[in-house]
This record gives structure tokens, sequence and C-alpha cells, in this order.
């Protein structure tokens, strides 16, 4: 276990050097599915178009090549990025520029024939969404038969040993009882690593109640992860970097509670703002434009808000013993202009 006094000095080292080692760009807002948690209510034509390669080649070779760290890595994110039929070629311009890349994906365009294409574009990392059993998961993409698909792409993904590979969940209302036969599915598959999440509130997902847990549910997936870590040679199960969960740190993840947005990873969105994680308020906290900056300066001249929370220190948070290590909780769950984080898992924990 590491002392919360260490962690605190090695947090504010990595934020003062702030390296860049995480870059997410949402190359499309199209997307093949409906979604009912959505961040950005993506639709098959979306109202943005796709931004074209050379933009954001242009934006990442502001980057010096003797300052890309050597686990540099791209993501690219949407929408689905398998409506863009030029993934190989992004791929291989990526890697041109000295840097690796991966992909994050609904997974049902996900192929034999497409893996071994991007394979050879490079690719190094995957993550593919899963959220429940087939009725679940189709009821949560808004699909039938997305379920069917998604399983295809995991297996012929965690068969793949070139890729650095894993299964992301959101857990819901539908689906939190279905989590031992989910983790049973995806062991089967020999899948090597499964991240939950919980949901943020925002998008499609605002008023959906079905998609929310209450805090027993919470503290319940809590106890779930913690019983399924540490076991020998079997698929390693983590939650998500979403906040701070009091007597549950590193008990359901390898490390303390810490936002890396801003701090390590950037991202370019669709119409070429320049944020953290795509899921963070790009109204609120967006830094600039690559159309109208330079992405490297901007990286290291601004994202104040990411490098000094004592903004968050406020409303429920204010008198929060446990803000030291917090800091008002992931970036991501800070949407609006309230005084208040949408989420606080710390509360949720001493609630439930």
């Amino acid at each position: 276990m590491i002392n919360n006094l260490l962690f605190r000095a090695f947090r504010k080292l990595e934020t003062n050097v702030h390296e860049l080692n995480y870059l997410f760009w949402e190359c499309t807002t199209r997307c093949n599915l409906h979604c009912r948690h959505c961040g950005s209510d993506c639709k098959e034509s979306a109202g943005e178009r796709d931004m074209p390669i050379a933009d954001f080649i242009s934006a990442l070779k502001t980057i010096p090549a003797k300052e890309i760290p050597k686990n540099f890595t791209v993501v690219l994110t949407g929408g689905e990025p398998f409506l863009r039929p030029d993934l190989a070629e992004i791929g291989q311009q990526i890697r041109a520029c000295g840097c690796h890349w991966g992909m994050v994906t609904n997974g049902y365009f996900y192929t034999a024939e497409k893996q071994e294409e991007l394979l050879r574009a490079g690719l190094g990392a995957l993550t593919i969404s899963l959220d429940g059993l087939e009725q679940s998961h189709d009821w949560m993409r808004g699909h039938t038969g997305s379920f069917a698909r998604a399983i295809n792409a995991i297996k012929l993904a965690a068969l793949q040993p070139r890729l650095y590979f894993d299964v992301v969940t959101c857990v819901n209302q539908r689906n939190i009882n279905e989590l031992e036969d989910i983790y049973k599915l995806l062991s089967e598959a020999k899948v090597p690593q499964w991240r939950i999440f919980t949901i943020i509130p925002i998008g499609r997902a605002l008023n959906d109640a079905e998609l929310h847990l209450t805090d027993s549910q919470f503290v319940h997936l809590m106890e779930f992860i913690k019983s399924h870590r540490g076991q020998q040679g079997s698929m390693k199960v983590t939650f998500s970097c979403e906040g701070y969960l009091g007597k549950y740190e590193q008990v359901v993840r390898d490390a303390p509670y810490f936002c890396h947005a801003g701090i390590n990873i950037a991202s370019v969105l669709i119409d070429g703002r320049i944020c953290a994680c795509p899921n963070i308020d790009r109204d609120r906290f967006s830094q600039g434009n690559i159309y109208t900056d330079n992405l490297y300066q901007v990286w290291n001249e601004r994202f104040k808000p990411f490098r000094n929370r004592n903004w968050a220190h406020t409303g429920i948070c204010k008198d929060c013993k446990a803000f030291k290590m917090c800091l008002g909780n992931g970036m991501h769950n800070w949407h609006g202009t309230g005084e208040n984080v949408i989420n606080c898992h710390y509360r949720k924990i001493l609630n439930g």
C-alpha cells in the first residue's frame, strides 16, 4: 500500500512535470449504434465532418520528436472509429510520427480481416465495450445483434498476443446482477483485463434512472471487484480512475486514485478543440484549438484548471476531509457551472 503523503508528493511532481503521454483523437462523431449512455449524443450522420488525417497529424507534429515519451500513445475514439474507411492509413501516419496508437470501439465491425489490416498498420492497444449479457448489452447499445458482434470481436482480440487489450463495462441497473456471468464469459474468452466503470449523468444518460446505481449498489460493485482481484492466473479486474474511493483505494485498483486528465492526458476533439479526456465538459474546460493554436504549446502553457484543483474546493467538497486525496473527484464529474461535483464516489461509499 502506498502511503498517502508519499502519493500526494508523487502526484504533485507528476503535475509539475505534466508529461504528455496519452492523446485521444475524437476522429469522428458518427456511430452505428444508439447507446443510452452516450455523453456525446453520437449518430450515424453526425453534424460534424470527420477530421481530416492531415489536420490531426499537423497538430501531432507540434510535439518535438525528442520530447515524445517512449510510451506515448494516440487513441482513436468517437463516435465509432470504424465508420472511417481510412483507419489503416491513420495508423500508418501516426506510427511514422514515432508514436504508438490504439483505439476504443464497440466491436461491431471488428473482424479477423480488419484486425490483420490494423495490426499491419501498427495497432498496439485496443479497448472493446461490453455492457452486459445479450439482452442488457443490446438494450444499452440500442441495436439487436450488437452483443454477438462485440463477443466475436472480444474473442478475436483476446487471442492476439501483439495487442494490449482490455474490455470495459459500464455498470447500471440492468447489468449489475450479471457481473458474475460477465466475469465467467470474459474469463473463458481469455480476456487479460476487465475495466469497470459507472455512468456519468450527462448527455443521454442525464435523466435515465436505469443507468445509475444506488449507493448500496455502488458498494456492492466495490465488493464484487474486491472479491475478484488477486486470483492467481485469472483475468485482472479493476475499477476505473473515476474518483476517490476511501476504504476501497488500492483494493479495487492497483494505485491510488489519480485523475490524469490534463496531467498526462489530452485530447483533440472533432472540431479541433484541445481538452483532456473527451468526456470532460468541453465547453467549460477546452484550452485551445488546433486550427488556431499550437497543440504542444497549449499543453505546456495552459491546462491550469486541471493542474490546480483549488477551484473544486467548493459546495459539498468544501469541508470534506478527503479533499486532499480526492481533489473534487474526476474532472469528467464537473459539467456545467454549478458548485457541486456531479458524482462523489466517496459519499456513496459512506452512505452505502
